[in-house]
């Protein structure tokens, strides 16, 4: 539920720990996502709760999980007892019995206090996973910690988002910006401007040989978009999409053997 890709450092204070400036940006992050036009409300949480599947009687570990509203309302749809990890700390109040909210860095899942010799049967990555500080050694942790026959569910941007930002930014051509490796910063208004944002670039060679030396591969990818009714409801969302493409979802099971 945290943006990806993002070292965040205040404006104020200077570069630093990029854990410390998210806990200012995550209740404006979940202010933002709670508007009605949110389009983690329009498109987003529908296309993960459906890559989910029914998740009855099921266990879910939700890395990185903001402020935990989404692995609390899988546990009001049924499921098991259930985690959220993250490492700001600021989780909603009173969930759901069988919702357990621990602050912790999804860098290490086999580190977190709770978590030791547990087994999930879904595993998710909502726009967290950039955050990982070595991203397949985070993977092959969620790997371990699979239960028989379960799988990952990963969000990530576009790439091609940033490579449009960094050429507008720079002045310069979408395909020099996709390949480039160069970091790039930016104040985020619709959360809070006293934060700049830093992306960590990506191409989507990167994403994919990264599932594969994790052990993992892709059993389906999704591009969500508006719905045509929303389409007609917020037309300024479908701007957005018609120009940064939007997300992609992965499904990720563990490679046989």
């Amino acid at each position: 539920m945290v943006p990806d890709d993002s070292h965040v450092t205040s404006n104020s204070h200077g570069a630093g720990d990029a854990s410390r400036p998210w806990e200012q940006l995550a209740s404006d992050y979940e202010q933002a996502r709670s508007r009605e036009d949110s389009l983690d409300r329009l498109v987003e949480w529908p296309a993960q709760r459906e890559l989910l599947g029914d998740v009855n009687g099921l266990s879910v570990l939700d890395a990185g999980c903001g402020n935990g509203a989404k692995v609390a309302e899988l546990v009001r749809d049924g499921a098991a007892a259930s985690v959220g990890v993250d490492i700001s700390g600021n989780f909603v109040d009173a969930p759901p019995p069988g919702t357990q909210l621990i602050q912790g860095d999804l860098s290490d899942l086999a580190a977190v206090p709770g978590l030791g010799g547990r087994r999930f049967d879904r595993i998710m990555f909502l726009q967290s996973f950039g955050y990982a500080k070595d991203p397949v050694a985070a993977l092959r942790t969620a790997r371990m910690m699979l239960a028989d026959n379960g799988f990952i569910v990963l969000t990530r941007t576009q790439p091609i988002r940033y490579a449009i930002e960094r050429a507008e930014q720079n002045g310069t051509s979408l395909g020099e910006e996709y390949f480039s490796t160069d970091s790039f910063s930016y104040r985020h208004n619709g959360w809070n401007d006293q934060v700049t944002l830093t992306k960590r670039p990506y191409t989507m060679s990167d994403l994919l040989n990264v599932f594969s030396a994790a052990g993992l591969w892709i059993e389906a990818a999704v591009e969500p978009q508006l719905s045509e009714d929303a389409r007609r409801r917020y037309p300024h969302k479908q701007a957005v999409l018609n120009k940064y493409l939007g997300i992609l979802l992965f499904k990720l099971r563990p490679l046989p053997g």
